[in-house]
């Protein structure tokens, strides 16, 4: 499927794409997510000097994000019913049930909770995918896209690419560039600047090793 397959096809089905333009805003304007008491994790990320995390032997689903002396982070899936949950506890990622409509995984996390590792991000980091049991998926990072949303408390904002500042995309145009295409895997979250905490959009991805 091409870039321009996968727009319209999302044009298209409607309900699909304004469950896209519904996941960004109610992730983008809840910078400041509450914390459930007793079940904060911490806030720097589990590093591990020896091995990757351990699987727990009871499903395919993915259970963890490991990234040698930068973050290790389990994964936690998006409800059925709600496309545009995302965790409120730190320590935590959330997996983006729409990428995985286009084959792809995306890791989302709140900036001022675990998304923040994600701009420690460089390109030709290995990313190792803990599944339940016990399969690993290799990725290397290989581009980082950062936009500013022109109107970053509206639905319908559109997003100027920082790295090409002429550029300005829609919503619908942005995810195509970061999701749509080759499998991948792609870490989303708020980019702060000027006193916002939704001030942009950062996306990293990475593509399978080798």
């Amino acid at each position: 499927m091409t870039l321009n397959d996968a727009y319209h096809t999302m044009t298209r089905t409607g309900l699909q794409f304004i469950l896209f333009l519904f996941a960004l805003t109610a992730f983008f304007l809840n910078p400041r997510p509450t914390q459930a008491i007793g079940s904060m994790k911490s806030a720097l990320p589990n590093l591990r000097d020896d091995s990757r995390p351990a699987s727990n032997g009871t499903t395919d689903v993915l259970q963890s994000v490991y990234i040698a002396n930068t973050l290790e982070l389990p994964v936690i899936q998006q409800p059925v019913d709600n496309p545009y949950y995302v965790s409120n506890h730190n320590g935590e990622a959330t997996q983006f049930s729409m990428a995985s409509q286009y084959g792809n995984i995306g890791l989302l996390a709140h900036n001022t909770l675990s998304g923040k590792h994600f701009s420690k991000l460089a390109i030709g980091q290995e990313v190792q995918l803990v599944y339940g049991d016990g399969r690993v998926e290799y990725f290397i990072v290989e581009q980082i896209l950062r936009f500013q949303a022109l109107d970053p408390e509206s639905v319908s904002s559109s997003f100027k690419n920082l790295e090409r500042k002429e550029e300005v995309l829609s919503a619908g145009e942005m995810f195509n560039r970061a999701y749509v295409g080759g499998h991948r895997l792609v870490f989303q979250t708020c980019i702060e600047a000027e006193g916002n905490v939704s001030w942009g959009r950062l996306f990293v991805v990475a593509m399978p090793k080798g």
